[in-house]
């Protein structure tokens, strides 16, 4: 740190002098797995969704190859951590995943057999 940046934070790093800000970074072992799972699917189904056209600029962003990826890998992790996650937190990402799915549906010019649409291998077909 430079002379100029200690005296405009003061000594202890904080404007003026004031006490530092605590650090608002977790160590990534404190954090419990059934809340990085579901952070992680709500990433998935928030970038599935912009590229489905269903964000605020929809038709701009929209990419069904890059949803369909996005849809499988949150079908997948769904599937899969299913066992480890308890229904308070599994369904709400279930019904999440259905809802993208059922979009993606509706989206695709030439849809998909039923069980062949993303996510399907590891859900079953989706109907409306």
């Amino acid at each position: 740190m430079s002379s100029e940046e200690t005296s405009a934070t003061g000594a202890s790093g904080g404007p003026g002098g004031a006490a530092p800000e605590p650090d608002l970074t977790r160590d990534i072992a404190e954090v419990p797995a059934v809340e990085l799972i579901t952070t992680v699917a709500v990433h998935l189904m928030s970038a599935a969704a912009v590229n489905l056209g269903l964000a605020e600029d929809g038709e701009q962003h929209k990419d069904l190859d890059e949803a369909r990826k996005l849809i499988n890998a949150l079908a997948g992790l769904v599937t899969a951590a299913a066992p480890d996650l308890s229904n308070f937190h599994a369904a709400p990402i279930r019904d999440g995943l259905r809802s993208l799915q059922l979009a993606f549906r509706e989206a695709s010019l030439v849809p998909d057999e039923p069980g062949q649409g993303p996510g399907e291998k590891y859900t079953g077909p989706v109907y409306r």
